[in-house]
């Protein structure tokens, strides 16, 4: 079963939802399941140096309501074990290079591992994970080549790929993430607790054993 999950590095709900992933991966085992991590942005329009992340939410949410959102996101984080430090973050930054680098994590075969990086350091440590020199760090820690890392975001390397992958799941008719996309067929949006996650995968997995025993 191939799952792809889309989703963006400063979407609070992603990490949530990633957390719950691994759970329902832990309790499921994972056998039969491959997983890949796709691209969506959810601003586009801020600029490569980012902008300033309070004002940005004020303007998007009003001050109250961002207040509100980010408190009820903060418990449900801590239930899976993030401790969301909105405090430190100064920027909200683009998040198109953190995508590549992703793409390239998948590449050295630690996909996985870099999409929790990226959201620790952003969420939780505060980081700017649109600095190149902050990418370059998390690649370090993931055991990428950090020299290979930092000439790729000198260059445009991929962007286009990343912008096509996006716009591939906008046209699936995905608005929201993080969204799970089964077999290219079906789309499942928000952060789904894991119990419901591993009765998709029997489900699913189920079903295709069964097609394979027919034809």
């Amino acid at each position: 079963m191939q799952l792809d999950v889309v989703s963006d590095t400063v979407c609070p709900w992603c990490y949530i939802g990633k957390k719950r992933l691994d759970q329902a991966l832990e309790i499921h085992g994972g056998e039969g399941i491959s997983i890949v991590w796709r691209p969506f942005q959810l601003d586009a329009s801020i600029p490569p140096g980012g902008v300033d992340r309070k004002t940005y939410l004020e303007k998007k949410f009003g001050a109250e309501r961002a207040k509100e959102v980010g408190n009820t996101i903060r418990d449900y984080g801590t239930a899976v074990g993030i401790n969301f430090r909105f405090d430190l973050i100064e920027k909200s930054p683009n998040t198109l290079d953190s995508h590549r680098l992703i793409r390239w994590a998948s590449t050295a075969g630690c996909q996985n591992e870099m999409v929790d990086i990226l959201f620790r350091r952003y969420f939780e440590d505060g980081e700017d994970i649109g600095s190149h020199n902050v990418l370059v760090d998390a690649a370090a820690e993931a055991g990428m080549d950090t020299d290979i890392v930092r000439d790729l975001l000198s260059k445009d390397a991929d962007k286009q790929l990343i912008a096509q992958e996006d716009a591939a799941a906008r046209h699936m008719g995905i608005q929201g993430v993080p969204s799970f996309v089964i077999n290219s067929q079906w789309v499942v949006t928000g952060a789904q607790e894991p119990e419901t996650l591993v009765r998709m995968f029997n489900k699913l997995l189920a079903r295709e054993a069964e097609e394979a025993a027919t034809s």
